[in-house]
């Protein structure tokens, strides 16, 4: 049992500790300094490129931190949420940060005036930064002695510091997979309290539609559409998650057929209740305890997915992701070690927390577990 404890703190501790990373991780690895002070007074380059995207993270991370440290009913944490992220929405539609970013432009400039005081981030360079103005090109190992420069990880292929587009690469393997798994989810959730609701003819027309999109292969299905069209984030969460929702229906249906017969849910159709309130207030919440364990599951096959198409090297334009690291570990002359161990470390542990915690889910909600028949 004390493992157990052990290795879900870990998996709390290594998502917690990602999430943090993704929130901040423009002021973690960013080309620009964060403060420079001189004879006309301070300046912060770095909060310049803040976008929307950047204020929504930082938004987010502060509110999961207020509500996780304070007791308030469920309802009041949700509303806060919300109105905090919309702000932050509202907030960041004002910002316009420029178009055209130009990476080298402060060391330049800082390299022919110094500044009295100048703050750069831990890692001092951005997942797109090329160090042309170095004239690095190059692959560089972990720790490497390089005249004025400093990499903790190495660099790929096109001469970016590893670390940087590892931190910012954070960003889409959480997004990719919460978001394709929430569409999943609330897909499945519908048909399947629809399914277990009502039976008869409903239940064998949606069972029919839940084996057809079973049949269809998720990987191939993102091969064909990356092929044919833009190579967009959005476009990859939709494909998964529309592909994804059929465990989620076959878990919602079996829990419905179970709650539909028993006296509370008789007594609310009694009581005249809209059908909304009886499927999602009332026999919603006793069905919950499959779909959270299926749902930590389906959050690891989504980064697994856009890690093996980015792999692939069909992912994202000129954005860093690990599964591309993983491909320019291969993809060289020679086997490159740095960009296959830590980019592999990032997606193993990822996939490990969240399996582990859908391990853990089923051991606190499955009473056989519970009760140590189960192993």
């Amino acid at each position: 049992m004390s493992s157990h404890r052990w290795l879900l703190r870990f998996a709390f501790g290594w998502l917690a500790l990602l999430a943090t990373i993704a929130a901040w991780a423009p002021l973690l690895a960013n080309s620009f300094p964060l403060l420079v002070c001189c004879e006309e007074g301070c300046q912060f380059p770095a909060f310049r490129l803040f976008s929307a995207v950047d204020l929504l993270w930082l938004t987010g991370w502060g509110v999961a931190v207020l509500l996780w440290r304070v007791r308030w009913l469920w309802t009041i944490r949700v509303v806060v949420a919300c109105v905090a992220l919309l702000v932050a929405a509202g907030i960041g539609s004002q910002l316009e940060p420029p178009a055209l970013v130009v990476h080298e432009s402060w060391r330049t400039h800082l390299t022919a005036q110094p500044a009295q005081r100048v703050l750069w981030a831990p890692i001092p360079y951005g997942p797109r930064d090329y160090l042309r103005d170095f004239g690095s090109t190059a692959l560089e190992p972990p720790l490497a002695a390089a005249p004025q420069r400093w990499h903790w990880l190495g660099t790929d292929d096109q001469g970016a510091d590893l670390a940087a587009r590892l931190i910012h690469a954070s960003r889409i393997a959480l997004s990719i997979g919460l978001i394709a798994t929430g569409v999943a989810l609330a897909i499945g959730v519908v048909v399947g309290a629809t399914m277990g609701y009502f039976a008869g003819w409903v239940d064998l027309i949606g069972m029919r539609l839940v084996e057809i999109f079973e049949a269809i292969p998720t990987l191939f299905l993102l091969l064909t559409f990356v092929a044919f069209f833009e190579r967009s984030l959005p476009l990859m969460m939709v494909i998964i998650g529309l592909t994804s929702w059929p465990g989620y229906a076959r878990y919602t249906r079996a829990e419905f057929l179970r709650l539909r017969r028993i006296e509370f849910v008789q007594g609310a159709i009694a009581a005249g209740l809209p059908l909304t309130s009886i499927l999602f207030r009332h026999m919603l919440p006793n069905a919950v305890a499959p779909l959270a364990v299926a749902a930590a599951f389906g959050v690891a096959s989504a980064i697994l997915a856009e890690s093996t198409l980015s792999f692939l090297g069909l992912g994202l334009v000129d954005e860093p992701s690990w599964g591309q690291a993983l491909n320019q570990a291969v993809k060289a002359a020679a086997f490159n070690w740095w960009l296959a161990l830590f980019p592999g470390l990032a997606i193993l542990l990822t996939v490990l927390a969240y399996n582990l915690l859908g391990e853990a889910l089923r051991d606190a909600l499955d009473p056989r577990y519970r009760e140590g028949v189960g192993v």
